[in-house]
């Protein structure tokens, strides 16, 4: 019996090749689509769920109000780990890590710049990063122990055993290897090439014990079957206890799970995040499948015609309605496979684009036998919802209809293929008018004043031995005239690395916890980033020296500080007192999607990180750049030049966005593509049904633009419906969207105009075609047989 269904299944793909192509096609491409992202959605999902100890992992957060707003950060006091040990009983252990930072590793000859963290000896021990070499309980104790990982071991030493090597970190400090860590896992937020102990902060000074310095990350690991709720409530109370400066503040624990997902918080609680972006790629996965299992239905109960005989016959010889929905799911489960297999080959071959889209390194494990039976799982769920439809329509044909002859197609107003037909579309206008909102607002972003000039400026980071060289650097770069301005910076001028609400000035009010952006410059700040001053100067040590201890206000911080003339203000800083000698307007330099934030600008008592340069434009790029190489090599030969330009780093602030664009207009077109496959078999299907009709209107004077809109006016319609379905689903998901930035574009009508049209242009061309094919036949074929 089986092997007889498997067999009508093939006869009947082989007959109907242009339709079988059809739907083979379009579900290729719908599971490869869905596939695609299920893979990514499980990369997310799946952020550092590989630890062992997942369940009674936390990281320590922050809460209080500033700026008249309840705020959540996860940055903390160093000393926080040594006092949840003494106060939480519920703790088995706490591990700090340090920022990631970019460091120079020497091996005799060789030295390679990476990434890398200082960490507490409890890290490897708090999370899964398995060790090939080394002890997980010792390898960081000495204070110049050092874990490194495979990948950086085999750079470092080749093929060589690097343990008990020694390695030379920043030209300064040996460190010996005393661990070898496994390749770290791509889904994970740690991704560091090597570790160095805690303990080698305290040796140089570099560790402090001020609950005002929130500068690190805490982790805790519960003890089994402590409780969470007990620990959470004593960690609220911690910030109180031990930093009377903050009566309003609190700490929480938030757990590993939350992490990737949910950490974003507005007004104290949690807002979701990219939890947001899974829910819709999930969605938009399951409709793109649901779309081209519309089409199999659609074009399996237009051709019902076809199978009403053999449906008959079948009946008539005893087989039951049950017998005859198995045989229909079978053949839709067989095409589905068929499908699944040809969707593999697209996902492996679109694979390699999508994860640079993506930024991803997505892989199919075929080696895996839990792939293949999710696979097949996915094929037959796949092959049931395509094929449920049609298998319940074709079985409940009367047989006494059928074989008299008088079975015919229902003409309603509404029926299930129509309804099909414009949720296919529905979606696909939906997804067309998200991809023009969310690119207009990516350009209204990029069009945004950024409130200094970008081109032809520069940063290199302060590396290695440029500290100390840093006015021979200046003076040879300004002598040279590769630059017109230099200015040492303690930030890039795209990033902001250091805020502060503990500001005094004259007049401030008690209790007010205004968060200020701060910055630190030598000088020439103005010239070199091109900055607009409102009121009084830039900073100038030469002419002025006192300006070490000035101080640059944006518009946003002299209304914040509720000055009228702020020139001469005195603000206390540090322990440093700082007099306001300009104002410049505000500019860009956190996201461009949110307005910007009072900023103050400190003089040279700062510290500093980076050099800006302002390139001379009159020279060309190529030579600016080999000379200037040559002065950084002069003076830090140890360390790699890295020159960033503001502009690219500027640039991608807008990469989220872009990303969202790019894949909402793919998906956009891939939908439309599918919908458009099921369209044209639609179209082709009843335009074959119509031939002797179409033959003799032909013949009575009919013009071929007559028949072209009779047979295409049925199919303009349901798209025009789909329009007005989309629409106000469309604006009030964009609404929603929209409403996480404050700098936003607005929703015109005409958005939704341009996509309405542009789905309907696509249908009109897609359905004529098979219309026009048919008008323009001679009606003497068709009318023969009469």
């Amino acid at each position: 019996m089986l092997l007889n269904y498997f067999k009508i299944a093939f006869r009947n793909l082989l007959k109907s090749k242009g339709f079988s192509v059809i739907n083979i096609t379009g579900l290729s491409i719908g599971m490869a689509s869905a596939i695609l992202i299920i893979l990514w959605i499980n990369h997310e999902v799946q952020y550092d769920q590989f630890h062992e100890k997942k369940d009674r992992i936390y990281e320590a957060w922050n809460r209080s109000t500033f700026s008249n707003k309840l705020q959540s950060w996860n940055t903390t006091p160093k000393i926080l780990a040594k006092a949840m040990q003494q106060d939480l009983p519920e703790v088995e252990k706490t591990a700090r890590v340090n920022w990631q930072d970019n460091y120079l590793l020497t091996v005799g000859e060789k030295s390679v710049a990476i990434d890398g963290n200082v960490v507490d000896s409890t890290f490897l021990d708090v999370f899964s990063f398995p060790l090939s070499k080394g002890n997980v309980a010792t390898a960081l104790q000495d204070p110049h122990s050092m874990v490194i990982t495979e990948k950086l071991a085999r750079n470092l030493f080749g093929d060589e055993n690097p343990m008990g090597k020694i390695v030379k970190l920043n030209n300064s400090e040996n460190f010996t290897v005393t661990g070898v860590a496994k390749d770290l896992p791509d889904n994970s937020r740690f991704k560091f090439e090597f570790l160095i102990p805690w303990a080698y902060q305290r040796t140089i000074g570099n560790d402090d014990e001020n609950w005002g310095n929130n500068s690190t990350r805490t982790y805790v690991l519960l003890k089994q079957n402590a409780s969470f709720d007990a620990a959470q409530q004593k960690m609220k109370g911690m910030r109180k206890k031990y930093d009377p400066s903050e009566p309003e503040g609190e700490m929480f624990l938030y757990p590993i799970s939350r992490w990737r997902l949910y950490s974003s918080f507005e007004n104290g609680v949690e807002s979701g995040g990219l939890i947001e972006f899974v829910r819709i790629f999930c969605s938009i996965a399951f409709f793109i499948l649901l779309i081209a299992c519309i089409n199999f239905m659609n074009l399996s109960t237009a051709r019902s015609e076809k199978r009403a005989k053999e449906v008959g016959i079948r009946k008539v010889v005893g087989a039951q309605k049950g017998n005859l929905i198995a045989q229909f799911l079978g053949e839709s489960v067989l095409i589905a496979l068929i499908a699944g297999l040809l969707s593999l080959m697209i996902v492996q071959l679109s694979l390699p684009a999508f994860n640079n889209l993506t930024r991803k390194h997505l892989i199919v494990d075929y080696s895996s036998m839990s792939f293949w039976l999710a696979f097949l799982s996915f094929v037959i769920l796949t092959g049931v919802i395509a094929g449920s439809y049609p298998a319940f329509y074709l079985s409940s044909f009367r047989p006494t209809s059928v074989l008299k002859g008088t079975f015919r197609k229902i003409r309603a107003l509404v029926t299930p293929r129509k309804v099909l037909v414009v949720v296919q579309f529905s979606f696909a206008i939906i997804l067309i008018m998200s991809t023009i909102v969310v690119r207009k607002q990516l350009k209204h972003a990029q069009d945004r004043q950024t409130g200094y000039e970008k081109d032809n400026l520069g940063y290199h980071f302060l590396t290695g031995d440029l500290e100390k060289n840093y006015l021979l650097v200046k003076q040879e770069l300004l002598a040279s005239g590769i630059a017109s301005s230099v200015s040492k910076t303690s930030a890039p001028l795209t990033e902001g690395w250091s805020d502060s609400w503990g500001f005094e000035w004259a007049g401030k009010a008690p209790g007010d916890k205004t968060d200020f952006d701060r910055f630190c410059v030598d000088e020439s700040l103005a010239k070199t980033a091109g900055l607009q001053l409102v009121k009084g100067r830039d900073f100038d040590l030469q002419q002025f020296p006192t300006d070490s201890l000035a101080i640059l206000l944006n518009e946003s911080a002299a209304k914040a500080m509720g000055f009228k003339d702020p020139i001469g203000q005195l603000i206390r800083d540090n322990g440093k007192e700082w007099h306001v000698v300009g104002v410049f307007r505000d500019f860009i330099l956190h996201s461009p999607f949110y307005p910007t934030r009072p900023m103050v600008v400190e003089g040279a008592k700062g510290w500093f990180n980076v050099i800006h340069m302002k390139l001379n434009g009159n020279n060309g790029m190529a030579a600016n750049l080999k000379n200037m190489e040559q002065i950084f090599k002069k003076y830090n030969p140890a360390y790699p030049f890295d020159f960033k330009f503001v502009d690219e780093e500027y640039a991608n602030k807008f990469e989220d966005e872009k990303r969202i664009a790019t894949l909402s207009g793919l998906f956009a077109a891939l939908t439309i593509f599918i919908s458009c496959l099921g369209l044209f078999g639609l179209a082709t299907y009843m335009t074959s049904t119509r031939v002797k009709e179409i033959g003799v209107r032909k013949v009575l004077g009919a013009s071929v633009g007559s028949i072209t809109s009779l047979l295409s006016k049925d199919f303009i319609k349901l798209v025009a419906v789909s329009f007005v379905i989309a629409a106000p689903i469309a604006w009030y998901a964009m609404s929603k969207w929209l409403d996480d930035y404050p700098y936003r574009t607005a929703l015109e009508w005409w958005l939704f105009a341009i996509a309405g049209l542009l789905a309907l242009m696509i249908a009109l061309v897609t359905v004529s075609f098979q219309a026009i094919k048919a008008a323009i036949a001679n009606p003497v074929h068709s009318l023969r047989s009469e």
